[in-house]
């Protein structure tokens, strides 16, 4: 407005002059004014009129022209996030799980890796008093994924005999047979399964009504409240201590759930044989899923609120996608084939899978360190600890209700409007009644098919190796592959 009150006021100083001058400078000044007017109105960014601009006259912005709607539009058209990141339409994150959290910078939280097992253990103060600090820790190191090898063992009991030397009462030495058995070792060897992990981590959090660590030394579980109050409908949660038929319930469905290769939200129909995780992301399963009431974010929170001395979160790594039951069965059935009559043990273990956070005192310091912990229990100064921890009311709490989710394979929805695959008959996507999907990953029945001969020659072969295998020994040798010819040999 002070630019316009200008504008207007300078030619009022020729109204000394002849009438038709003055109606000359009011038409001027008033063309002058609507010019500027609409430079200003395009360019918002300027704070007022220029200085060296002349306050009345012919303006030197007469002759340009105002941007287009379009290009006004373009210009201040933030960047699409398909722009910014290409890869985006590719990732999926199933049904029951949170939304990837946004980049960030995570904080440099004290920490160390614990025994064998290389589970994540920090006593850092921050993640202990501020929420957001102990979210971030667990998502930057729920980045990385657990270890999973398929361990499998051999062995069979020998009865052995051996000759002792003894002294009678007499004092005389006399030559006895003695006879043992002995364990003996027939094979025992590790395969790395862990480097076909093709998707995660899904964040997830155990539903309500499922027994769980919920801040105290017991299970307790979450029901869902409603008040009649004056008309009002109101929804709230209780806590409290799981039965023992409840807690017995949830450990067998979460048992079967990890050994058909189901995520821990997946619903569950104990001892069908429909559950299957190839048909988790499609089926009909995944319409119900288990899901807490409170974010991963929400129970950290309240971790961060309690004041107890001796608590911990745990945040627990799982690897989905394949029905490990299945697959243990097959390699046992490998082994027999070999006529290998003796025990046989096939499992699978998983490292690196759980990152702790304890309050940062010497007490639970102490506890953390595992020759100190046999040194309070030789002393007897252990059970002591214990029973303030459980029955303390600043003793212990644990948080055990969220964690990660790994896949091995998973079905990942396709675009409507995307081209076919080059190769309908592969078997890569599908078409289900939610539309079309897609693999990532790998089967496992094509991962046994891979490993089954390999299998069995390490079981004749008598293979006893610490280091896990990478690769089967059938297949061509990537050193072979730069030399000239090769792959034109192996089509002969």
């Amino acid at each position: 407005m002070r630019a316009h009150i200008r504008l207007w006021n300078q030619p009022m100083t020729h109204i000394i002059m002849s009438r038709s001058t003055l109606l000359s400078a009011i038409e001027h000044s008033t063309a002058s004014a609507l010019v500027l007017t609409t430079t200003m109105i395009v360019d918002k960014s300027s704070d007022g009129v220029d200085p060296q601009q002349p306050l009345a006259g012919p303006s030197r912005s007469a002759g340009l022209q105002p941007p287009s709607f379009e290009e006004s539009m373009r210009d201040q058209a933030l960047p699409s996030y398909s722009d910014q990141f290409p890869e985006s339409s590719e990732v999926y994150v199933p049904q029951g799980g949170e939304a990837p959290p946004p980049e960030f910078t995570p904080y440099e939280a004290e920490y160390f890796v614990s025994g064998g097992a290389g589970d994540i253990v920090s006593h850092d103060r921050h993640l202990n008093e501020d929420g957001e600090a102990l979210y971030r820790f667990l998502l930057s190191h729920s980045q990385t994924p657990p270890t999973l090898v398929l361990h499998v063992h051999g062995d069979h009991t020998e009865s052995r005999t051996r000759w002792v030397s003894r002294r009678d009462n007499d004092g005389n030495h006399r030559t006895e047979p003695e006879y043992y058995t002995e364990e003996v070792v027939d094979f025992d060897f590790s395969i790395d399964v862990g480097q076909h992990i093709a998707a995660g981590p899904v964040h997830w959090s155990l539903p309500d009504n499922e027994p769980a660590y919920r801040g105290k030394m017991y299970k307790e579980v979450d029901d869902h409240l409603s008040l009649q109050l004056e008309g009002d409908m109101l929804l709230g949660l209780t806590r409290r201590h799981s039965t023992r038929r409840e807690t017995k319930l949830a450990k067998a469905s979460q048992a079967e759930r990890a050994s058909k290769g189901l995520p821990p939200w997946a619903t569950l129909q104990l001892g069908s044989n429909r559950n299957d995780s190839s048909n988790l992301p499609i089926g009909a399963q995944q319409a119900q899923v288990l899901k807490s009431s409170r974010t991963l974010r929400q129970w950290a929170d309240e971790y961060c609120a309690s004041d107890k001395l001796l608590k911990e979160f745990t945040y627990e790594k799982t690897v989905c996608g394949w029905n490990f039951a299945n697959l243990e069965t097959a390699v046992n059935a490998a082994i027999k084939s070999t006529y290998f009559s003796g025990r046989v043990t096939v499992e699978f273990k998983l490292t690196n899978a759980q990152i702790h956070v304890r309050p940062d005192n010497g007490l639970s310091r102490t506890l953390s360190n595992k020759w100190l912990k046999v040194l309070l229990c030789v002393l007897l100064i252990f059970p002591f600890i214990w029973l303030y921890r459980r029955f303390g009311r600043r003793g212990g709490g644990r948080w055990e209700v969220c964690g990660g989710a790994y896949f091995l394979k998973s079905w990942q929805p396709v675009d409507p409007d995307a081209p076919p695959p080059p190769f309908p008959g592969d078997g890569r996507t599908v078409h289900t009644q939610a539309g079309n999907a897609r693999l990532v990953g790998m089967r496992e029945g094509v991962w046994f098919q891979r490993w089954e001969g390999t299998i069995r020659r390490a079981v004749t072969g008598r293979l006893i190796s610490t280091t896990p295998l990478k690769e089967p020994d059938d297949g061509p040798l990537h050193a072979a592959f730069i030399l000239d010819g090769y792959p034109a040999v192996m089509h002969h």
